[in-house]
């Protein structure tokens, strides 16, 4: 099979001939730009400042001469403009706190502070308020808060709806650009046009604006759930209506070219619970996700991803009755993710799309064996009959042992061959 044709079938819930890979396609299946660097003098490839194509988390490009070493079967599709709402291009090198040389689009502009934590600006603009923080220890950006204070009678839920707009034709002739520049691939295409996450407190600081409107706290924010309810749905309402024509406009632009679509990543579980009850994800968030999937499986062949990480095992109907066809990450170390159960109650409907291994203790803490051991045992409960696409439980972080990460590949070897 081609590295499409293995997607598809799995995705399809055909058994392929082996586990379709996935390192990067994604915003939330990526790998630290540090981690990239020293898998690439791992494997002694040339030797190249890395470039940096999602400047929130610091994400790596792979690269095609490490992405054919490490077997990946899926490419990924990105917006224009980033997190900070400047696009990547017109590279340049820049130096890391930790004293990596990357390169990173030409409008990364970033300051020092008192404390030596590394800012960065909605736009690149130095002039507006930072949006994000990197602290002086750290990997990657943290948002920045900048709510203004809320007056009640004052608030208009049109203020939050600033960062969503109708796709231009600059817009669409990026993605015809984008499309047309890998049709020649055989391998599969997770695209994230951008403006489908119905909320997603990963957006709610909208890092892109320099005088972000509305409601920007995330703790504001999910205390509106309860409090303000109307205020959120007005925004979905709203969001899903503009998502629905940017839907039509793209279709025309790439039709089927893609397989598929990143939705969402609003977040609905913790660790050991989760943010809300699924009655009020059925009231809140399900309607609107319910008319986006709908629209994409009445007219397309795409196939649409759910990105929440936490204990989620109580929304997997919730997530299938909304009309997801992909859930990721798969947190398989939160409570109630046992491989297991997840596969044989939800394996046929769902297809998992990560959890070949547990990114909080066995892959940074663990030896070489462990991980080869616990991804074979992980790809053994999640591949069979399909549905399975391997990759992280979330992004491989900054100093996680290169050792450990090759592991990954070499158990996907043993088990693929």
């Amino acid at each position: 099979m081609t590295s499409k044709e293995r997607l598809q079938s799995s995705l399809n819930h055909i058994q392929p001939d082996k586990i379709p890979v996935d390192f990067g396609s994604t915003c939330v299946t990526g790998i630290h730009v540090l981690a990239v660097e020293r898998l690439r003098d791992y494997f002694g490839l040339e030797k190249k400042p890395v470039k940096v194509i999602e400047p929130c988390q610091m994400l790596g490009e792979i690269g095609d001469d490490l992405a054919e070493i490490m077997h990946i079967d899926v490419i990924g599709l990105s917006p224009y403009k980033g997190t900070y709402g400047f696009p990547n291009g017109k590279w340049k090198e820049f130096k890391t706190p930790w004293g990596q040389v990357v390169l990173v689009p030409g409008e990364f502009n970033t300051v020092r502070d008192q404390n030596g934590d590394c800012l960065i600006f909605p736009e690149g603009d130095v002039s507006a308020p930072a949006s994000g923080r990197m602290p002086q220890t750290g990997f990657f950006f943290d948002s920045i808060i900048r709510q203004e204070p809320i007056v009640e009678e004052m608030l208009d839920p049109e203020e939050n709806m600033e960062e969503y707009k109708l796709l231009t034709e600059t817009d669409l002739q990026y993605w015809k650009d984008q499309v047309s520049n890998i049709a020649d691939s055989t391998k599969g295409i997770a695209a994230n046009f951008g403006g489908t996450a119905i909320g997603d407190i990963s957006h709610v600081p909208a890092p892109s604006l320099k005088n972000p409107k509305g409601i920007r706290d995330v703790e504001e924010w999910y205390m509106s759930t309860l409090t303000r309810p109307d205020y959120l749905r007005y925004i979905f309402e709203k969001q899903t209506d503009i998502v629905l024509e940017n839907f039509r406009l793209l279709f025309d632009a790439v039709g089927n070219k893609i397989d598929v679509l990143f939705v969402c990543g609003t977040d609905f579980g913790t660790q050991n619970s989760t943010f809300c009850s699924t009655e009020m994800f059925d009231d809140l968030y399900l309607p609107f996700y319910l008319k986006m999937n709908n629209w994409i499986h009445e007219h397309t062949t795409w196939k649409t991803m759910k990105h929440s990480c936490g204990a989620v095992e109580p929304f997997m109907e919730h997530f299938i009755k909304a009309g997801f066809d992909i859930i990721n990450p798969v947190q398989i170390n939160a409570a109630g993710m046992d491989p297991v159960i997840l596969k044989k109650k939800y394996g046929d409907r769902l297809v998992f799309w990560g959890g070949g291994v547990d990114t909080q203790r066995v892959l940074p803490y663990g030896k070489p064996a462990d991980v080869e051991t616990h991804v074979l045992k992980n790809c053994e409960i999640f591949s069979k009959g399909g549905g399975f696409v391997f990759n992280t439980v979330h992004n491989i972080q900054a100093n996680v042992p290169t050792e450990n990460i090759v592991a990954i590949f070499r158990a996907l070897d043993r088990f693929n061959s």
